[in-house]
């Protein structure tokens, strides 16, 4: 029981951060799509998939995903919110399935470079359906602007948000799994 509050309020520190990351740090990164926006907020989620596994890395997502729908993303609403989850959660869920599987240095680097990739091909439909169906965007537009501005945006995005990951991981995962430990000893006591 202990051990599950502990997950539940680490969980939440990490989807906090995200939140915090998410809200301070904002910037255009494609001068042709402005409204497209850099934020780390899914570092913190890649990193609670890599410490905890993949559902994990999910609810970090949903929930930061929620709070930004509520407040710096409320002009997208809950259709920003689900594309973010669903983009965000598909390289969430990959990349942590993968380093569950391969859990080494070249296991983190192959999991965040396939969960990027797929993440990016995963905002091509999205973007073809939502924003065509529900922010009333012409596809035309929509095809106009995969390849100079949707495209390169999330690959950039991910790549970012990917070596964050690799280079913090060590660090709070130690920390993370400090306590893991401990907390485990003290149960068996």
């Amino acid at each position: 029981m202990k051990n599950n509050v502990n997950r539940m309020v680490k969980l939440a520190m990490l989807a906090a951060i995200g939140f915090l990351l998410m809200f301070f740090i904002r910037f255009p990164i494609i001068p042709a799509a402005p409204f497209l926006e850099y934020e780390p907020g899914d570092v913190p989620a890649l990193m609670g998939a890599f410490i905890y596994g993949p559902g994990a890395g999910l609810i970090i997502t949903i929930i930061i995903s929620a709070i930004q729908a509520l407040t710096v993303s409320a002009g997208s609403g809950i259709i920003g919110a689900t594309m973010h989850v669903i983009a965000t959660g598909t390289m969430v869920i990959v990349a942590g399935t993968i380093y569950k599987k391969l859990h080494s240095f070249k296991g983190g680097v192959l999991a965040l470079v396939v969960g990027s990739l797929c993440m990016t091909l995963m905002m091509i439909p999205l973007n073809f359906f939502f924003t065509t169906k529900f922010l009333n965007v012409p596809v035309s537009a929509v095809k106009a602007m995969l390849l100079p501005a949707i495209i390169p945006f999330n690959l950039i995005k991910a790549s970012i948000n990917s070596v964050l990951t690799a280079v913090l991981y060590k660090s709070v995962s130690r920390i993370f799994k400090t306590e893991i430990v401990q907390n485990q000893c003290q149960t068996t006591k």
